[in-house]
């Protein structure tokens, strides 16, 4: 009887636990059905995914049968279906595909093209695609019999950041909308941010609010700080937006989102946060409205620091974001249940009180539920990271269940460095996707962990009790390293780990279109140098060529500089902090190294040795470009700190060797980038102005496009921006224009510090510096938009002189 009643015990404790797993599930599960139910019809979603591949693979448009299935097909779950077709015509489809949206007819179809054709297919500035190898039509290779079943282990693949908009998609036009929704389909995204053209949504509502059109220039900043002016971390910077900026984004946002509804995504629209204009406060006098600190400016200067942020506990904050949230269904239907909301990104409440952020939390739901009775809050998580002093358990639990149960997803922001949902009790039940972050301000460096990616959702979504809902990615800036955001893609449709030695291999086949074992082998050191980065800090790309140290050595002798320090160059700053700001102290700069340097040059000899047989190869020649940058980039710190401890040795000929290889690293690599469409900043400045409709436009334009990847933010005579260098860029002509006369200046004032015996003037440079770094962000100079030269044999050329 015992036993019995033992038995009895454990059976009603494993029903517990299933009943607590299963419990958070419950309201997802009725949001699916939901979303579902908004998606277009079954023929226009097979047309659209029709139309994808005609734009993909034109050749073979009738080699392919489409049909939306319903999700019984998978048992309730999202899936793709891959089966031979039955021959009825000599020139009938072969493959058919079957999906529960467009979205999986694009991932099955890529599936089968990447496993079975030996494609590949990534952004066009990271090499585009590699379809040679899929054979002619009437000879596509068959699967088995039993065909093939991919099955989502989570229902959704989330894309972007919230600052992605500024720092990628800020210039583009429909046309290259076109191509990221088209890629976005292939990988599986099936929930992306859709945040352009709000600017126009919200200056209709805050004219209904008695806010003037003078206002919100002072209120919207320019066009590639967007995303900040947003956040309310800044406003009228490079400012104000045109008319008609407005109107063209507007339109462009439209057109991104009937795309999106017609592949059957679910995109996920803003909401409003508190930020506001400054003059609500003097129009409504008795609203709770606060004005922010200081976010990054210089001296705190108002004309672009300071904003203002409306109490969520305030009436008139449900009343403006109901008012957004009703706007935006009048303008594009009734596209989402889905909105984004981060009031408290860098930006604590005032109190750590649970009960009031409890309130705050319930009021900017009640903004969204008001405009939609079924909306469901979208929160990044990177604040439980970046102020985890601030948000401890009680008001973590506070914040996460302000909402019913099932209104709102986490983005788990950082999990392939610092996960959240492993020590939060998975966000206390409340739905998360697990989220790469991985890119900080666009920057171009080979970067990432392989392995963790291969392995964190499957841990995070098998662990127990797991509340994780779906995979995303959510990089700063995109197009670069295109094989983390491969493999983190694939992800979402894995139940199981990848062996990524494994798949490393198979990816450089498609991505090349052969099998060479040189690149293989090259592959393979890069998964456990450059893709195995688990040192935990935040920050990339702090190449002192692109991120020149702003401080002076002689106030540090080198007796305080160990060997040991110079040559492991690690930042010894907060590792949570995204922004590195400029080092006016003595503390010797570091870069940050994870790896072997030697192990990643033995893997460029490789990538060189199969040079002869990939020498075609777009994808090639751009993965050499980039890794032989890699490489570069790295020694030229080294060179960097030759050149600095030999002028606090007083060694004359040591500083002159080392600091002239220094700025000839900076002019050779440019030569490199040059030789690459996709490292040229004309490109990046051209299509900024391509969108402006007047001179005045024009000017603007490319202002905000300088700006950005330069000082970013505003300076004095005598300081840098406290933001320099942080979107910075490798891109033939910037570095030419740009690093080039930095360097070349502090090394010269250095110079003349050490051969006339006298103090190193920093001010003086720093003045010199500032102002020509001001003239060329207000430049209008041309550069290039099409590559020159042989980005082969200039590579070997490099490796050459500077390697071997």
């Amino acid at each position: 009887m015992s036993n019995l009643k033992t038995q009895l015990m454990i059976l009603l404790l494993v029903f517990v636990q299933i009943a607590v797993s299963v419990e958070p599930q419950q309201p997802v599960e009725a949001l699916l059905r939901r979303l579902d139910s908004k998606r277009s019809s079954a023929s226009v979603q097979q047309a659209a995914a029709k139309a994808l591949l005609f734009r993909l693979l034109p050749t073979h448009v009738d080699s392919f049968e489409f049909k939306i299935v319903g999700k019984d097909v998978c048992g309730g779950h999202s899936c793709f279906v891959i089966n031979n077709h039955s021959p009825s015509r000599r020139y009938g489809p072969e493959i058919e595909i079957k999906g529960t949206t467009a979205v999986e007819i694009a991932s099955g179809l890529h599936w089968y093209l990447k496993y079975w054709c030996g494609a590949h297919v990534s952004w066009d500035k990271t090499g585009g695609v590699q379809l040679a190898s899929i054979p002619n039509t009437g000879s596509l290779p068959r699967v088995k019999d039993e065909g093939l079943k991919v099955q989502r282990p989570v229902p959704w693949n989330y894309y972007q950041n919230v600052v992605t908009s500024s720092y990628s998609f800020v210039w583009w036009d429909w046309e290259r909308w076109q191509k990221e929704i088209d890629w976005m389909a292939l990988q599986g995204i099936n929930l992306p941010l859709a945040f352009t053209g709000q600017e126009s949504i919200w200056k209709k509502v805050f004219l209904d609010f008695n806010i003037s059109k003078g206002d919100l220039n002072d209120f919207f900043g320019g066009p590639a700080f967007l995303a900040w002016a947003r956040m309310g971390n800044l406003h009228a910077w490079g400012g104000p937006l045109s008319q008609n900026w407005l109107d063209q984004q507007l339109v462009l946002q439209k057109q991104i989102l009937s795309r999106m509804s017609e592949l059957g995504m679910t995109p996920v629209l803003p909401s409003f946060s508190g930020n506001v204009p400054a003059t609500l406060k003097k129009i409504y006098p008795s609203a709770n409205i606060t004005r922010l600190g200081d976010w990054n400016t210089v001296n705190g200067d108002h004309r672009w620091c300071c904003t203002y942020l409306l109490d969520p506990s305030d009436p008139l904050f449900v009343e403006i974001g109901t008012a957004f949230i009703r706007r935006q269904v009048e303008e594009y239907g009734d596209v989402t249940d889905i909105y984004n909301c981060d009031t408290f990104n860098e930006n604590s409440p005032p109190t750590n009180d649970p009960a009031y952020i409890s309130s705050l939390g319930a009021a900017v739901y009640k903004a969204m539920s008001k405009g939609d009775t079924d909306a469901v809050w979208l929160m990044q998580g990177w604040l439980f990271y970046s102020d985890s002093a601030f948000w401890k358990p009680p008001q973590m639990k506070a914040l996460l269940h302000s909402v019913p149960l099932g209104k709102m997803i986490v983005l788990d922001l950082f999990a392939d460095v610092k996960p959240i949902w492993n020590t939060s009790s998975q966000f206390y039940d409340t739905p998360y996707i697990w989220c790469l972050l991985h890119n900080f301000g666009g920057n171009l460096e080979m970067y990432g962990i392989l392995d963790a990616i291969s392995s964190g959702p499957v841990d995070a979504r098998t662990s127990a009790n797991s509340t994780m809902v779906g995979v995303g990615m959510c990089m700063e800036g995109i197009e670069h390293n295109p094989v983390i955001y491969e493999l983190t893609s694939e992800m979402a449709f894995r139940s199981e780990k990848v062996p990524v030695k494994d798949w490393l291999r198979t990816y450089s086949r498609r991505r090349y279109g052969n099998a060479v074992r040189q690149v293989e082998e090259a592959w393979e050191i890069l998964h456990h140098t450059i893709y195995n980065c688990t040192d935990g800090i935040a920050d990339h790309n702090t190449d002192f060529i692109v991120k020149f140290p702003d401080w002076d050595p002689s106030l540090e002798s080198v007796s305080n500089t160990s060997e040991h320090k110079r040559m492991h160059m690690f930042f010894s700053l907060d590792k949570k902090r995204r922004f590195l700001l400029q080092n006016t102290s003595s503390q010797f700069p570091k870069a940050h190294l994870w790896y072997s340097t030697q192990d990643v040059i033995n893997a460029l000899r490789l990538f060189l040795d199969a040079g002869n047989e990939l020498s075609g190869s777009l994808t090639y020649r751009y993965d050499l470009v980039d890794l032989t940058r890699q490489v570069l980039s790295k020694l030229a710190n080294q060179v960097y700190v030759d050149a600095v401890t030999a002028f606090q040795k007083k060694d004359v000929k040591a500083y002159d060797v080392n600091s002239k290889k220094f700025v000839q690293l900076i002019k050779d690599i440019d030569v490199l980038l040059a030789s690459d469409d996709n490292f040229l900043v004309g490109t990046w400045l051209e299509s900024a102005k391509k969108l402006a409709t007047s001179p005045t436009e024009k000017r603007q334009y490319e202002w905000n496009a300088r700006t950005q990847v330069t000082m970013w933010y505003d300076t004095t005579k005598t300081n840098q921006s406290q933001l320099h260098d942080y979107a910075n860029k490798f891109w033939s002509g910037l570095l030419e224009s740009y690093y080039l006369p930095r360097a070349s200046s502090y090394f010269h004032y250095l110079s003349k510090s050490l051969r006339e015996n006298k103090d190193f003037e920093v001010e003086k440079w720093r003045t010199e510096w500032i102002s020509f770094s001001n003239n060329w962000q207000a430049g209008t100079e041309l550069y290039p938009v099409k590559a020159k030269g042989d980005a082969l044999a200039i590579s070997r050329a490099l490796y050459k002189k500077y390697l071997v």
